[in-house]
């Protein structure tokens, strides 16, 4: 799966979680929270949906490995492939 593909997988999670959010202007390098209205709890869901959709586990160590677009491509593309996704 492509780092392109990892952002879309990640923007449909979070538009399921907030769905009054415009997640169509998101900037990859700019941290999700200060661009939308995320709380700890939405972070959280984002993590357990990757779990319960994808099968991904996210340590809390890594937690901040998520809070970008790209920073989420980076971190969970090789995490798809190592699942032959």
């Amino acid at each position: 799966m492509t780092k392109d593909e990892t952002k879309k997988l990640v923007l449909e999670i979070i538009a399921d979680i907030a769905p009054d959010e415009d997640i169509s202007n998101l900037k990859g390098d700019v941290r999700l929270r200060d661009q939308m209205q995320l709380d700890s709890m939405d972070f959280l869901d984002i993590v357990m949906e990757l779990r319960k959709r994808h099968n991904i586990e996210v340590p809390e160590a890594d937690y901040m490995e998520l809070a970008t677009l790209d920073s989420c491509a980076a971190y969970l593309a090789p995490k798809f492939a190592a699942l032959g996704k």
